[in-house]
């Protein structure tokens, strides 16, 4: 498994294929509420894993939320790979490269299905009710990314 902060357009390709598998065709989604602005090299922040044999199957981004808070979003593992580890490795990714551009915070929109996901990985729910994104039910979570009396 290794991970890829996403530098050029082949890279960004991958991601936003998986990102149509999983969210387009399984979850129908529409295209225009799934890419968006962020969706270009030097504008979004993305990560993808590959798996051994060099297959792109998992991805996320990242976008400035506020000062110190990222918002992690588009996470997307392909469906074969979804117990292997390959969802902590993306988020074990982005959140890395959040907090090496200063991040002290993310937060996510999770799914409602995948909320148990995130609280394993250190997030807290911070919305009180469930509220729709492209028609699927989602709850705002929160990690604390750095110390905060290490952080710069």
């Amino acid at each position: 498994m290794k991970t890829v902060h996403v530098t050029n357009d082949r890279e960004l390709a991958a991601c936003l294929e998986i990102r149509r598998m999983v969210f387009m065709e399984e979850q129908g989604v529409s295209e225009d509420e799934e890419i968006d602005d962020q969706d270009v090299i030097g504008v979004g922040h993305h990560v993808l894993v590959l798996d051994d044999a060099g297959r792109a199957v998992a991805t996320a981004r990242y976008m400035p939320y506020d000062d110190d808070t990222a918002k992690i979003q588009r996470v997307a593992v392909l469906e074969p790979y979804r117990k292997g580890g390959y969802g902590r490795a993306v988020m074990n990714a982005i959140e890395q490269l959040a907090k090496r551009d200063g991040f002290q915070f993310a937060v996510l929109d999770a799914q409602c299905h995948a909320e148990n996901f995130y609280v394993k990985l250190g997030y807290q729910k911070v919305s009180d009710t469930p509220f729709l994104d492209a028609g699927i039910l989602h709850v705002r979570m929160k990690k604390q990314l750095m110390d905060l009396s290490t952080a710069q």
